[in-house]
């Protein structure tokens, strides 16, 4: 006798992992919505993370900062690609030494999983965001990765928004070692699987449990979709709908802005 097929039940657990400028605060500006719809998280206890590629703040003074703009959230709603660099880097290899071309919050989140930080023969160069590099450090860096350190980039994010317009991102300078050594970086940060799954195991969900909300198509979005989570662009940041005619890899919703989510929970 055969046995009958039992269909298996759809889990109603979920979460989100959420980009943050352009979709949570443009500048020091909350966009509309955006504190409603986490309150409305925590209230139904939907598990959730803000995901960023900037590799300069630690996950504590990222937290602060929405602290102080009136979101009740603690540093455990924070990862940040400093740490997927980080534990990334552990995984490879432990106890490793890396040449920083970066700020405090890379320098901690490499401390923070064993790895030191050295002016010679390291085992990586690692690339984030800052204002502090110079000329000198990418020769150093340059000669480092021709002797056999391999090179990682935090992100591939060619430049970052100020509040006077925008600087070179990591991307941007990681960029000048690549073609200097003819070596392509390891980038870790969104869109790379190597982020993207991180981000999802921290919060304990499945690919089909997690949404990713974003504002930029060529991270946000087609890493969500290169995972198998579901995928909402928001228009409030650098994404407008005439962007969505080239592209090849589409959201699965687009909606004004983050506040446009709440009644859909």
């Amino acid at each position: 006798m055969k046995a009958s097929y039992v269909p298996r039940a759809e889990s109603n657990k979920r979460g989100f992992l959420i980009d943050m400028d352009g979709v949570i605060y443009r500048g020091s500006e909350i966009i509309q919505g955006a504190k409603e719809f986490i309150e409305k998280l925590q209230e139904k206890k939907i598990p959730f993370l803000f995901l960023t590629n900037n590799s300069q703040r630690t996950r504590r003074d990222v937290a602060m900062k929405l602290i102080r703009m009136g979101f009740r959230i603690g540093e455990q709603h924070i990862f940040t690609c400093a740490m997927a660099t980080a534990r990334f880097l552990k995984s490879q290899k432990k106890n490793g030494t890396a040449y920083v071309i970066g700020e405090g919050g890379l320098l901690n989140a490499l401390h923070q999983n064993g790895y030191s930080v050295v002016d010679s023969a390291p085992d990586y160069v690692v690339v984030g965001e800052g204002r502090s590099f110079n000329m000198e450090m990418m020769e150093h860096a340059v000669n480092m990765v021709a002797r056999g350190a391999k090179l990682i980039s935090t992100n591939p994010d060619p430049s970052c928004p100020t509040r006077n317009g925008i600087r070179p991102g990591c991307g941007a300078i990681v960029s000048m070692l690549e073609r200097a050594t003819g070596i392509p970086a390891f980038s870790v940060g969104k869109p790379s699987p190597v982020m993207m799954r991180a981000a999802r195991k921290e919060l304990g969900l499945t690919s089909a449990e997690t949404t990713m909300i974003g504002d930029t198509l060529e991270t946000d979005i087609v890493g969500g979709v290169q995972m198998g989570y579901k995928t909402v662009l928001v228009l409030s940041g650098g994404t407008s709908e005439d962007d969505l005619k080239h592209s090849a890899v589409l959201p699965g919703k687009v909606v004004k802005n983050i506040g446009s989510l709440i009644d859909n929970l």
